[in-house]
């Protein structure tokens, strides 16, 4: 979808689209086409049309000899979030509607509501089709531009911030889609090849080197699939961004995970094609910090690998070394998020020394079994850090809720052969989970994990996201390291 800024009137084909803001209608009346006026207050009324944020009123108007097309979407009380929700509320009833252009008289909002309102219509409007080679004509895409006029001054340039994090919320939502078969350790870094292009430098590591590297956790998991494990990076440095140490993002890229040895119910295991989420938002934050020219420092690393089961898989009761020195008893072979992370944690780590690092990952089910699908998990050693992460995720409406650690927690995955277990037991799984990856986290270092289990996939339509992959992490790392790298620049 193409969306564009316009200062001419709108054309003859396209929709007309009218954000109201809650009691705001009779305030634009001047706006609506003069044929619809007289009926507009009672037309709404009898609909219970109220503005509220994301709703719609549907109507078409006499324009000379033909008839046109009509929305009223609600922009609630009129801030940032608002105008998101109506653009994409735009999107939702107009993307396959047949009509191939809108025309949005942004008049009255602000420049960042305004360009909120085009990443809205945008985000909305991602699908991913390339496999429905029988989809019914109308049910396929059709809305092609919105064209935008009337915005304040500052929109086109806000907008073009936030169409690059539109991109990485795109790309991300792509690699979460795709199924095993398409991506795999090997396919995710070549698809990550085009960052090369937006200024990210793009590394990537094979079996052999990791083997070098000491990774004996990561390689583990990935040792009973025929397709080896790869590490990922995606260093990214814009102009202006402050000396010192690197933001560091780790992300979890299981890209299929069966469970391994202690393999999954068949029943729902299509779903575990997304256990790469944490790499995936990690990919996709890199993008759209390098398409809008940050002048940020960022280490993105991603931890690849599927984890399958055969006749040289991991077993349940291994020992593997780490490469930090530290063994693991591997009690459950589908508890491989966390070997995948430490070793790439402990990697970035010594090569990069960040003061900060944040981990994603779809590390486990006891976080849904907390959160549900509204919020994310997260655990830190940093309490700043955390307060950080939880105000950009609520800027963007990717939520968090922050767990306890502790040294209760930590001795449940003490081992009686190794330095540890992989898992503790039942109760607290998600804490355990984290405790685990904290004995990686080198001194000094600022660390926050982020559980977004319940948050990469939904089995449900939501406000700025189709049902499927939801981009869940992009937005969030996007506004946390444009905050942080302000914030590093402004002490420096």
């Amino acid at each position: 979808m193409i969306i564009e800024y316009v200062n001419g009137p709108a054309a003859v084909n396209d929709t007309l689209v009218f954000p109201v803001v809650s009691g705001g209608l009779a305030a634009m009346m001047d706006r609506l086409p003069e044929a619809f006026r007289g009926v507009a207050t009672s037309a709404t009324e009898q609909a219970r049309f109220e503005a509220k944020a994301g709703t719609v009123f549907e109507t078409y108007v006499a324009d000379g000899a033909s008839t046109r097309r009509m929305l009223l979407v609600g922009a609630g009380s009129g801030d940032d979030m608002g105008y998101e929700r109506a653009g994409a509320a735009l999107s939702v009833r107009l993307i396959a509607s047949g009509v191939t252009s809108a025309f949005a008289d942004l008049t009255g909002a602000s420049a960042t509501g305004a360009a909120r309102f085009a990443l809205g219509a945008s985000l909305r409007g991602w699908r991913i089709d390339r496999y429905r080679t029988r989809l019914p004509a109308n049910q396929k895409a059709t809305l092609e531009r919105v064209a935008i006029v009337g915005a304040a001054a500052g929109s086109e340039a806000a907008w073009d911030q936030l169409r690059a994090v539109a991109e990485g919320v795109a790309f991300t939502r792509e690699l979460v889609s795709e199924p095993a078969n398409i991506i795999y350790p090997q396919s995710f870094v070549e698809r990550c090849e085009v960052l090369s292009a937006a200024g990210v430098h793009v590394t990537s590591y094979d079996e052999h080197q990791m083997a070098e590297f000491g990774m004996g956790a990561l390689l583990g998991v990935g040792q009973g699939s025929a397709r080896p494990p790869r590490l990922l990076t995606l260093e990214y440095k814009g102009e202006g961004a402050p000396d010192g140490a690197p933001i560091l993002l780790v992300g979890k890229g299981v890209t299929f995970d069966t469970g391994g040895i202690s393999i999954k119910p068949a029943l729902g295991m299509e779903d575990m094609k997304w256990d790469m989420g944490g790499a995936g938002a990690v990919a996709g934050a890199l993008l759209a910090l390098a398409k809008r020219g940050a002048p940020v420092h960022v280490v993105g690393v991603c931890a690849l690998a599927e984890n399958m089961p055969d006749g040289n898989a991991q077993r349940p009761g291994d020992i593997v070394t780490t490469m930090s020195g530290q063994t693991v008893e591997v009690i459950n072979t589908d508890a491989e998020g966390r070997l995948v992370l430490c070793d790439a944690m402990t990697w970035a780590q010594r090569r990069y020394k960040p003061e900060v690092m944040v981990d994603l990952a779809t590390l486990t089910g006891a976080i849904i079994m907390s959160l549900g699908r509204d919020h994310a998990g997260i655990f830190s050693n940093d309490d700043t850090l955390t307060r950080e992460l939880v105000v950009a995720g609520l800027s963007v409406e990717e939520k968090l809720w922050r767990f306890p650690l502790n040294a209760t927690y930590d001795k449940l995955i003490d081992s009686q052969i190794a330095d540890m277990k992989n898992v503790g037991p039942r109760d607290g799984g998600s804490i355990t989970a984290a405790q685990f990856l904290q004995r990686y986290v080198e001194p000094g270092v600022k660390w926050a994990h982020l559980d977004i289990a319940g948050m990469v996939w939904s089995d449900k339509d939501l406000p700025i996201a189709a049902k499927g992959a939801t981009g869940y992490g992009v937005r969030l790392l996007d506004a946390f390291v444009m905050a942080h790298g302000v914030k590093s620049e402004a002490t420096a």
